[in-house]
């Protein structure tokens, strides 16, 4: 039943949360949250009861991706026609929802890809770096299970997905319009897919964890212009800062 209702919550996109949310009792109303003040990072856990997890949990999103152990990582398969239904600015990042269809399989599991939306800058880091902005590729398996594909944009050039993206992004908290342009996002997977894994949560409220981070080594690059164009449609920087590491494991 749990897993349904995470699953059931992550399609509905919950406004109030810039990425999923993984609890759908609550998936009707959510309270205002934000990425700084009185309602910022430092305070979801007192919010909400179902957001104590943003303050009590122990394997929490993002971190610091260092002191990595060499593995025998499974390679992902990516299987991505990436047919989209609409992009939207829910007031915290922009996002592109997609029809079913696009998928990855990794290490024996076979998650179906439902968005990716953007945050400034990057909420990972490795080794120490923060980036200028992070892409997150959100998928869920048949029982709910989240895996989260993060790629890394470092300032530089132009990159035409994300001018593709600007042009059709609302501009207004709340708005969606529809988005046909879907396959050219498949430009923002790198082409060396190495990675980093480690088990997480969601960076939003209710921060719930469980969730597989598989972040891509190489990053993609964009141009400054760009940065500030996506931090302005974002409303401001939208990154929560690296948590704890506590006894997790990062396989590389």
């Amino acid at each position: 039943m749990q897993s349904a209702k995470r699953l059931a919550l992550l399609l509905s996109l919950s406004a109030a949360s810039c990425a999923f949310a993984g609890d759908a009792g609550h998936a009707g109303h959510a309270s205002h949250w934000t990425y700084e003040g009185h309602s910022g990072p430092e305070h979801w856990g007192e919010l909400e009861p179902h957001f104590a997890m943003c303050a009590d949990g122990k394997n929490q999103s993002p971190i610091n991706v260092d002191s990595t152990i060499k593995a025998e990582l499974a390679p992902i398969a990516f299987s991505y026609t990436l047919e989209s239904r609409e992009i939207l600015n829910n007031g915290h990042t922009v996002q592109v929802n997609f029809a079913p269809g696009s998928s990855i399989d990794v290490a024996g599991r076979h998650y179906e890809l439902k968005q990716v939306h953007f945050h400034t800058p990057s909420e990972n880091l490795i080794a120490g770096r923060s980036f200028a902005a992070e892409a997150h590729f959100v998928h869920a398996d048949s029982n709910g299970n989240l895996a989260v594909v993060a790629v890394m944009l470092e300032e530089g050039a132009k990159n035409d997905a994300i001018a593709l993206l600007q042009d059709k992004a609302p501009r207004a908290a709340g708005e969606h319009t529809a988005f046909g342009d879907g396959p050219a996002l498949k430009s923002l997977l790198p082409q060396n897919r190495d990675y980093f894994t480690y088990s997480g949560s969601l960076t939003t409220p209710p921060c719930s964890e469980g969730v597989t981070w598989l972040v891509m080594k190489q990053p993609l690059t964009i141009a400054r212009s760009q940065v500030e164009a996506l931090t302005q449609a974002m409303n401001g920087p939208n990154n929560r800062p690296v948590q704890q590491l506590n006894a997790r494991l990062v396989l590389k």
